[in-house]
């Protein structure tokens, strides 16, 4: 098999070749996610809680971003998909998508009110709803827009999106949730 992408694309060298750059830009950019989170200390620290929602927000946006990217390049590979707006298959896959997200992410609020009647916390369940539902919708949507471009960049650079678009989706969401997240919270407990 040649360059067309069959069997040899599965070497060694082929995939450092493909990855290493790709892993290089998304470990900076994940960078940035620590740097976000180390200047909301002061939100963090004043209302613990939120800390303990970051990973579970930013971890299910990465996973939902995994689904969806999965879904589109099973389809790919299929030929089932040309990304066509009039297509149900993929309106199906979004909404989906976003209907698990909303649930979780409202299961994540009711979680982290009874979490913060164990430790004490000042948050009501409103206020947690508002900020998992509110910051868990934007990312929903961003893991959607994510999720399309990412997989169809891959297919139309002549790289197998398997390999590429979930580590493109989990850090990218790592550094739009936690700043999606720290915004929504701020905006929401200093209403």
């Amino acid at each position: 098999m040649g360059s067309d992408g069959g069997l040899d694309t599965w070497s060694t060298r082929s995939i450092v070749r493909t990855m290493f750059p790709l892993l290089v830009v998304l470990s900076a950019i994940v960078l940035w996610a620590g740097l976000t989170l180390e200047e909301a200390e002061e939100l963090l620290a004043e209302y613990g809680l939120l800390a303990v929602m970051v990973p579970t927000i930013i971890g299910t946006g990465g996973n939902l971003g995994a689904i969806l990217s999965s879904r589109l390049t099973t389809r790919f590979h299929l030929g089932m998909t040309d990304l066509d707006v009039r297509d149900p298959d993929l309106w199906a896959n979004v909404v989906a998508i976003v209907a698990l997200a909303l649930t979780i992410f409202t299961l994540l609020g009711v979680g982290a009110f009874l979490v913060g009647l164990v430790i004490g916390s000042t948050l009501s369940l409103p206020v947690l709803l508002a900020i998992s539902i509110g910051s868990g919708t934007a990312i929903a949507i961003l893991v959607v827009v994510f999720s399309f471009a990412a997989t169809y960049g891959s297919y139309r650079l002549g790289v197998d999106p398997d390999d590429t678009t979930i580590p493109i989706i989990t850090s990218l969401i790592d550094v739009f949730g936690v700043v999606i997240f720290l915004a929504v919270a701020s905006l929401v407990v200093g209403l």
